[in-house]
């Protein structure tokens, strides 16, 4: 994994983790909104790393990476993590490992349950064509979809795409299809997702709930996967900023 720091070294820690097939410069515009009010650390995950070579290997190694970078660089403690789909899917490992403490933690359409066995290979296979195809037709999806969402998605694949091609993809999910959360540790925890993605969602959300009865399960309308996040960062940031300073005006 790579890590990059943004922000004030004195400030709330922030930690940022992208989803499956996109680089930490999806967070870009909301760490632009964030970064004089957090000292904020990111991740580009294994497989999906910037101009160098890489291969995924499993989300409990991505947690466990993370855990320790935390551990070493941050006194093993963060304010608030934020974690999109797969990213999310890490958080929920690490917050099982509890390992590190976080006192506010936000998955956003993160895959907490298995698939099951027999839709695992077809999907992930699925899965990677999506991928490829947003790499090489991109001007298609742009005239098909016409939308600051697909543009950005599209942008953001094609940046990390080269790193492992296809195998990054088919070994991402499968590691995420194949695991189920047991257990989760943390005061503040949120789940999030849109109306959208709710066929997806609401089960992980449900068994989250089953894990943590006090967790906050928050749906968005008209939001697809991602959505909020790339079309409205402007609002991921207030929320983020209510969790450290609740009722200030920033």
């Amino acid at each position: 994994m790579d890590f990059h720091i943004y922000g004030k070294p004195d400030n709330p820690t922030l930690l940022l983790l992208p989803g499956l097939g996109v680089s930490h410069e999806i967070f870009l515009p909301l760490i632009e909104l964030l970064k004089e009010d957090f000292r904020i650390v990111t991740a580009d995950i294994d497989g999906f790393l910037l101009g160098k070579p890489s291969r995924f290997t499993s989300v409990d190694d991505q947690a466990a990476q993370v855990n320790h970078y935390v551990q070493e660089h941050f006194d093993g403690a963060l304010d608030v993590a934020y974690g999109l789909s797969l990213g999310g899917k890490i958080l929920s490992r690490m917050m099982e490992r509890n390992e590190i403490a976080i006192s506010h933690a936000i998955m956003d359409a993160a895959p907490l349950l298995p698939l099951p066995k027999w839709s695992v290979g077809p999907l992930r296979y699925y899965q990677a064509l999506n991928v490829w195809t947003c790499y090489h037709w991109t001007g298609f999806w742009r005239w098909l979809f016409h939308s600051h969402y697909f543009d950005v998605l599209l942008d953001e694949v094609k940046k990390v795409f080269p790193s492992d091609k296809t195998r990054a993809v088919l070994e991402g999910y499968k590691s995420v299809y194949t695991n189920k959360l047991e257990s989760i540790h943390g005061a503040d925890i949120h789940y999030w997702h849109g109306t959208k993605e709710a066929f997806v969602a609401k089960p992980q959300a449900k068994h989250l709930l089953s894990l943590c009865p006090d967790a906050h399960v928050e749906v968005f309308p008209k939001m697809n996967h991602g959505q909020l996040l790339v079309d409205h960062p402007e609002e991921v940031a207030e929320r983020i900023r209510e969790m450290i300073f609740p009722g200030k005006i920033l």
